[in-house]
């Protein structure tokens, strides 16, 4: 779910140049969030905000970073590169998240989890460049391509603190998340104003804004903190290469062809999947036990 609708959220940002400009979503974005949590779940966050006060700092770091930075970064990194590099380095985010938790944690990394990476990865390849691998030998790497990168580590960073969060629910979590991405928006917007590149939505962008919000943004993020609780970063975060796939298919959906290239591409990431959750089922724990218990409750 959390794959589907991030691919939604890719179609909804083909749809978006003007009618509302980047960093304009990213803020609204945040802010519909935090309008519905607020209205919706205020006396839950209210009865566990206590527990976020001594964690705001890690609070910042991942709305900050993990919301509003990898959002600018990838928005910033499509003017400079072309898609087909954005959608290969998106790619890359389960690898990252391996290593770094390798790197961090020293986690062992199970061969299911190595044939499982390489696998998906190469139907993310296929599914980006549409079978035709010259597209590979001819990449011109430049400050976009670095830029997505960026972006891609600080993402695969924020999946490997997530099971760190403090002992609350993750719907207060999430709501501290959201209002400090909402914040640390706002000094980006400010800069778009001031640039002459601000677009303020209209009707068509408000559904736009809106269904990010409430899919991408709220929902999808709850999915997401959720799974990796349940099954780990390493194996969450292989799904990540569904977004291609689920992207193709709604693009079926609005009328675009679904041909060899795409099957493959589907058959690939769903196999590595398959070979990561069977075959890694003896690994050890996907991260290192966080320093104090976490609520158990569904977010």
């Amino acid at each position: 779910m959390t794959a589907l609708l991030w691919a939604g959220n890719a179609v909804a940002g083909r749809w978006a140049p003007g009618h509302v400009s980047p960093q304009a979503i990213t803020s609204l974005r945040w802010g519909v969030v935090c309008v519905v949590l607020g209205l919706l779940a205020r006396r839950r966050i209210a009865a566990d905000w206590s527990g976020i006060r001594g964690h705001w700092r890690l609070v910042l770091l991942m709305g900050g970073l993990g919301y509003t930075a990898f959002n600018s970064l990838f928005y910033a990194a499509g003017t400079y590169t072309s898609a087909i590099n954005l959608a290969l380095f998106q790619g890359s985010i389960p690898v990252l998240v391996i290593l770094l938790n390798y790197a961090l944690y020293r986690t062992a990394v199970t061969p299911g989890q190595v044939v499982g990476v390489l696998v998906t990865l190469v139907g993310a390849t296929v599914a980006a460049t549409h079978g035709d691998w010259h597209v590979l030998a001819t990449l011109d790497f430049n400050r976009g391509d670095v830029l997505v990168f960026i972006a891609c580590l600080l993402y695969a960073g924020y999946t490997l603190a997530l099971p760190h969060r403090p002992a609350i629910s993750g719907l207060t979590f999430f709501a501290a998340m959201a209002l400090m991405a909402f914040l640390t928006s706002l000094p980006l917007l400010a800069v778009e104003a001031a640039a002459g590149r601000l677009i303020w939505p209209g009707a068509q962008g408000w559904a736009i804004v809106v269904f990010v919000a409430l899919g991408p943004s709220l929902a999808a993020q709850l999915f997401f903190m959720r799974g990796v609780e349940l099954i780990g970063p390493n194996r969450a975060g292989l799904f990540v290469n569904l977004v291609p796939i689920f992207g193709a298919g709604l693009a079926v959906l609005a009328g675009e062809p679904f041909g060899i290239n795409e099957a493959l591409a589907l058959a690939l990431v769903l196999g590595g999947i398959f070979c990561a959750e069977r075959l890694g089922r003896g690994a050890t724990p996907a991260i290192a036990e966080p320093a104090a218990p976490r609520d158990r409750r569904t977010p």
